[in-house]
């Protein structure tokens, strides 16, 4: 080996595919750890059915309800779910607590079609649901594809209906039409964030008449009909309902090599399965482990479910008292000495589309973890930027644990950008990184990643909740 190439090796940042020379054992675990997460996905499509599913993995892992417990010493295993759509955890450390408490937060809501409070009509022999998306979608990519309805329906009396068809291969399914190419000359004309419109997102549900003719719309009483024999509502019920579309696809390892992962919802389920499993695998921490799964980020985080909110403030206030320790002013202490991992996805490189991309500062899959020291658009503006000493905290952490990382940024400095929960925390004092999985086709209905990456998250949010 030449001089100059010791040289290069010694002080080059190298970039390497992290499958390169990895030892069977390895390979066979990742897979493994893949395979759960898959079944993780296809169990949980929805944040409530996210935060179910969380619930009954914390449950067999000796994790209790916070409400159940009246006081906390280290090693106790405590949650806490919000309105079953956000969920808190934590292992209790055996350090002071003032000294602050390590977080990871994810989020468990993706892109989606809600149905509109009044979402039944006929039109021409057909009954459709009217939809309005959720999140940053790409409207035109959600026609013709097959699509499920998840959620609940809560009568007037309170009971709730949970709702869930499409999923089984005995449902039906459901699909938004699109038109066929030798008629949709002026449809191609549209501009590509106009070529499907919000109000042509339409759910075609059903086209058998009701056998009345004095009846009109007799397709729409028909459904109804078939609604109300099976669940025992009407027409009114939708009004008090939270009914989802989401793609009926199952998640399936991806390639010849059954190397990535395709599915719905990865940004940011898979934060939430890796964050969520890595706490599951922590006993009596030096520092109070928490793990937040957090709604509605792809709308901004409002709400009551969302981290804007005080609920999670109220969380670890409950903590300090169960603790026996809090006081005036404790909370805002142990929030300024902390430190969080916010766990979101990371857009990966796609040689397809790289143009967008500053490829020396692009997250690449299958080279491990993906660090943001920054999101925001443009101007880093909605941005935290981590400071440089969390960042060479973090950077001991990986390498002192031999896990592969990479730090980018998100696409070229005026193309657009992006936000996370990260801002949320880090005013309220955090030491706060962005640190997640690379994707491909984010926020599509089908999104890739990696397996070595996924599994790079896992013992990423392992090791700091070890820290």
């Amino acid at each position: 080996m030449s001089e100059g190439t010791e040289l290069q090796k010694k002080l080059f940042n190298n970039k390497k595919n992290g499958w390169e020379n990895l030892d069977d054992i390895t390979k066979n675990e990742i897979f493994d750890y893949c395979n759960s997460y898959m079944e993780f996905l296809n169990n949980g499509k929805t944040e409530r059915e996210i935060i179910k599913e969380s619930k009954k993995i914390a449950q067999l892992n000796g994790f209790t309800d916070i409400k159940n417990i009246e006081y906390l010493k280290p090693g106790d295993k405590v949650y806490y779910v919000n309105r079953e759509k956000s969920m808190y955890l934590a292992v209790i450390g055996y350090d002071n607590i003032e000294n602050g408490i390590n977080v990871i937060g994810s989020h468990a809501d993706s892109p989606r079609l809600d149905l509109k409070p009044n979402p039944l009509y006929e039109d021409d022999g057909f009954a459709f649901f009217k939809t309005q998306y959720y999140g940053g979608l790409k409207k035109y990519q959600w026609t013709a594809i097959p699509l499920a309805i998840h959620g609940v329906i809560v009568k007037k009396d309170g009971e709730k209906i949970e709702i869930n068809i499409g999923e089984d291969k005995n449902d039906p399914i459901f699909v938004i039409t699109d038109l066929l190419p030798h008629l949709a000359q002026e449809q191609m004309q549209r501009k590509l964030s106009e070529g499907i419109k919000g109000e042509e997102l339409n759910l075609l549900i059903g086209s058998i008449p009701y056998n009345d003719k004095d009846v009109n719309e007799k397709v729409k009483l028909n459904i109804l009909n078939i609604l109300n024999q099976k669940y025992g509502i009407t027409e009114v019920d939708f009004l008090s309902s939270e009914l989802e579309i989401v793609p009926a696809f199952r998640a399936r390892s991806m390639g010849f090599d059954s190397s990535m992962v395709a599915a719905y919802g990865q940004d940011d389920k898979v934060c939430v399965y890796t964050s969520l499993t890595a706490l599951m695998n922590i006993q009596n921490p030096k520092t109070t482990a928490v793990c937040i799964i957090s709604d509605k980020e792809e709308i901004g985080s409002m709400g009551n479910t969302g981290m804007e909110s005080q609920v999670f403030d109220t969380f670890i206030s409950e903590l300090l008292n169960k603790l026996g320790v809090n006081r005036p002013n404790l909370l805002n202490k142990v929030f300024c000495n902390s430190k969080m991992l916010s766990a979101d996805v990371d857009a990966g490189l796609d040689p397809t589309f790289a143009f967008v991309a500053e490829k020396n500062n692009a997250a690449y899959l299958g080279r491990g973890i993906g660090l943001n020291k920054y999101t925001g658009g443009r101007g880093k503006g909605g941005s935290s930027d981590a400071n440089a000493e969390f960042v060479a905290y973090i950077r001991n952490m990986l390498e002192a644990n031999n896990i592969p990382y990479q730090i980018s940024e998100l696409g070229k400095v005026d193309l657009g950008g992006g936000g996370t929960i990260a801002y949320i925390l880090a005013n309220k004092g955090m030491d706060v990184i962005d640190c997640g999985v690379p994707v491909l086709s984010m926020h599509a209905p089908y999104e890739v990643t990696s397996k070595f990456d996924v599994y790079s998250a896992f013992l990423t949010y392992k090791a700091f909740f070890r820290m």
